[in-house]
C-alpha cells in the first residue's frame, strides 16, 4: 500500500508565496520520477512541473521563473515552491509519483489527494 500526502496549500494573495510539499509513504522500493499537476474548475487536470530521480527538471511555460519543483529522496518528499503568484494559479494542486513496490514489478504512478492553493487579486 502507497499513499501521497500533500500538505501546505492555502490562500494567498496575488504576488505572494507558498510551498506545498507531497510525503510518499507505504511499501516503497523505488521512486522514480514524481510531479505536481493542477486542476482548476472546469477544467482538465495539467502538468505543472515534474522532476526525475536524477533532479532532471521540467516545467509548463506558464510557471517558469515562478515555481521551483524540488525532491527530498531521502524523505521520499516532493516539493513545489511558488512565487509571484497569479489567480490564474488557483486550483487544486496534486502530487504524483511513479513508485516501484517490488524489484519483481515495474512502476505505476500514484495519485495523492490534492490540496488547494487559493490566489486572491
Amino acid at each position: 500500500q502507497v499513499q501521497l500526502v500533500e500538505s501546505g496549500g492555502g490562500l494567498v494573495q496575488a504576488g505572494g508565496s507558498l510551498s506545498v510539499s507531497c510525503v510518499a509513504s507505504g511499501s516503497i522500493f523505488r521512486i522514480n520520477a514524481m510531479g505536481w499537476y493542477r486542476q482548476a474548475p472546469g477544467n482538465q487536470r495539467e502538468l505543472v512541473a515534474t522532476i526525475t530521480s536524477g533532479g532532471s527538471t521540467n516545467y509548463a511555460d506558464s510557471v517558469k521563473g515562478r515555481f521551483t519543483i524540488s525532491r527530498d529522496n531521502a524523505k521520499n518528499t516532493l516539493y513545489l515552491q511558488m512565487n509571484s503568484l497569479k489567480p490564474e494559479d488557483t486550483a487544486v494542486y496534486y502530487c504524483a509519483a511513479d513508485i516501484v513496490t517490488s524489484y519483481r514489478v515495474g512502476d505505476r504512478t500514484y495519485w495523492g489527494q490534492g490540496t488547494q492553493v487559493t490566489v486572491s487579486s
